[in-house]
C-alpha cells in the first residue's frame, strides 16, 4: 500500500491501480483516516460508481477521522 500511495503522490499511478488502491482504502477504512484529499478522491470515485461501499461495516470503515459515520 505504500508504494502505491508513494505512486499515486508522484502522479505514477495508473486508473487501475487507483481504482484497486482506494477501494482497498475504503474496505479497511484507511481512506477516512489519511489527508482530506484522500477521503474527498475516495468519496467522489464512491459517487461515481468506480469503487464499491465495504461488503462488511465495521467502525473502521463505516466512520471518518472524526467520528462522523460515513455509511
Amino acid at each position: 500500500m505504500v508504494d502505491d500511495i508513494i505512486d499515486y503522490e508522484s502522479g505514477e499511478l495508473d486508473d487501475k491501480r487507483t481504482i484497486k488502491m482506494f477501494q482497498k482504502m475504503v474496505n479497511t477504512g484507511q481512506a477516512w483516516r489519511l489527508q482530506g484529499s484522500y477521503g474527498r478522491t475516495a468519496a467522489a470515485l464512491l459517487e461515481a460508481g468506480a469503487i464499491k461501499p465495504p461488503k462488511k461495516k465495521t467502525k473502521s470503515n463505516s466512520y471518518d477521522y472524526y467520528g462522523n459515520q460515513i455509511w
